[in-house]
């Protein structure tokens, strides 16, 4: 049975039986939690032949439907010394093309009773909407042509060029912490084209031409880097006509698609970097390790250590950092999962007075300790508990739905993956949580960041 299908009110009841059940006799030990069956999504996924993936999930739930589109390619296919290609593109293919006029796609969704939205990471760029099913037809058609005949010309380049830069100036430059987040995710690589960021530079952006974003848009924008995800109220046979219509005659381009930089030397020592700002509110650290691809057999303990570490008001660093110790206004702990290698990133900013230098140790000592000592049974349970809630929920609606098989598809490389992740999470146990954080963090060799004011920063 399809999560489209499972009713909100069957899903919290389960979890309210699995997962909470009855207290405990007093003096008893907890029992643990019993295993949630997860409902299977089933999909159907097939191949056009010009290299085009179509994966769906057909629920009539609602009147809507979502349409997605995966690109598979993200900031880290930027070419060298012009960052922020791919999030460019993100917004040039709002601008119009052949048969729609700039800003049309709003029109098409938002004028429905519908929404749109687009997004740029490091691996995929992602367009995604949901209108009333009666404009699913509208929605494949609009998809196609922007991808075939998408409008790129120098006044589209110069307008959206300015929006991108203007962008980076108010989410990196002048936000208190835009330069130290931005550096934390991009900075500890030592070789791998995550180093370059997603959301650009100035300096590349403005050293860019139009004849490099035409070729940029070339190499990547064709069916055969696309994966196309339905999800909703559709009838699949009809979905099946309209695709092959209006997806069908896009040609394959006879290039082959340009090969991705995947390459990331082991660190062998630990590293230290400065980043300086003229305002900074209150000082910051971060402790950065390499953590495996997002489709590798540690990534589900990872993400529960993520969650004990940081996840809520009652996690590990809030309680020790932020309200016993006092030393800092907000810590947290994130597995930055990618489809290569990722980072565990330890960050903190200190509370009023505090030395940088403190706030590390403290921060370093309890994320260490989940090394040191299991998790009780009973916060495995509550952050699982959290988690599955928060997927459940998410998958819930067509968007949400499209997403988690986006992911699954695109990142994991299995569309299966859907059915299979929230299995993997539940088997993490408190030995394999000991052993990813002895083995990525404990054992491994870190990058400190330290975010420092300094008023003749630029």
């Amino acid at each position: 049975m399809s999560p489209r299908r499972f009713a909100a009110a069957l899903q919290v009841a389960a979890l309210g039986a699995c997962f909470l059940g009855a207290p405990p006799a007093l003096g008893a030990p907890a029992p643990a939690a019993e295993v949630l069956k997860v409902p299977r999504i089933d999909y159907r996924e097939r191949k056009l032949g010009n290299g085009l993936t179509l994966v769906s999930v057909e629920s009539h739930a609602s009147p809507t439907v979502s349409v997605q589109v995966w690109y598979h390619v993200g900031g880290s296919d930027d070419p060298a010394g012009k960052s922020g290609f791919a999030h460019l593109f993100e917004h040039l293919m709002f601008k119009g093309s052949k048969y729609m006029k700039s800003e049309q796609f709003d029109r098409l969704t938002e004028d429905v009773g519908g929404e749109n939205n687009a997004s740029t990471s490091e691996d995929v760029t992602v367009y995604e909407a949901v209108v009333p099913s009666n404009h699913l037809e509208t929605l494949l058609w609009a998809e196609a042509e922007r991808l075939v005949n998408l409008r790129v010309d120098e006044a589209n380049f110069q307008s959206e060029r300015a929006v991108v830069e203007e962008e980076f100036r108010q989410r990196v430059l002048a936000s208190p912490y835009g330069r130290f987040f931005e550096a934390v995710s991009t900075r500890p690589y030592l070789q791998h084209a995550y180093r370059r960021g997603v959301i650009g530079s100035i300096e590349n952006l403005d050293a860019a031409a139009l004849a490099d974003v035409v070729a940029f848009h070339a190499a990547h924008y064709r069916a055969d880097n696309a994966t196309l995800v339905v999800t909703g109220d559709f009838d699949p046979r009809q979905l099946d006509a309209w695709v092959d219509k209006y997806f069908g005659p896009v040609a394959r381009p006879a290039a082959p698609l340009p090969a991705r930089d995947s390459r990331e030397p082991p660190w062998s020592e630990d590293r230290s970097i400065t980043i300086r700002s003229p305002n900074v509110p209150l000082p910051a650290v971060a402790t950065v390790w390499l953590a495996p691809p997002v489709t590798d057999a540690d990534a589900p303990a990872l993400q529960v250590a993520a969650a004990l570490l940081s996840a809520g008001e009652s996690s590990r660093l809030n309680q020790a950092l932020v309200y016993r110790k006092q030393i800092a206004t907000q810590a947290s702990f994130s597995a930055d999962l990618r489809a290569g290698p990722g980072l565990l990133i330890a960050s903190a900013i200190a509370a009023g007075g505090k030395a940088p230098a403190s706030v590390r140790a403290a921060l370093l000592a309890e994320v260490k300790r989940l090394a040191e000592r299991p998790a009780t049974r009973g916060e495995l349970d509550k952050v699982k508990t959290q988690l599955l809630t928060q997927a459940f929920s998410s998958r819930q609606t067509p968007l949400g739905l499209g997403q988690a098989i986006g992911e699954a598809a695109v990142l994991g490389g299995n569309a299966n993956r859907v059915n299979t992740d929230l299995d993997d999470l539940q088997r993490v146990s408190a030995a394999d949580v000991q052993r990813v954080m002895r083995r990525y963090v404990a054992g491994a060799h870190s990058v400190a960041v330290d975010y420092v004011q300094d008023p003749s920063a630029k």
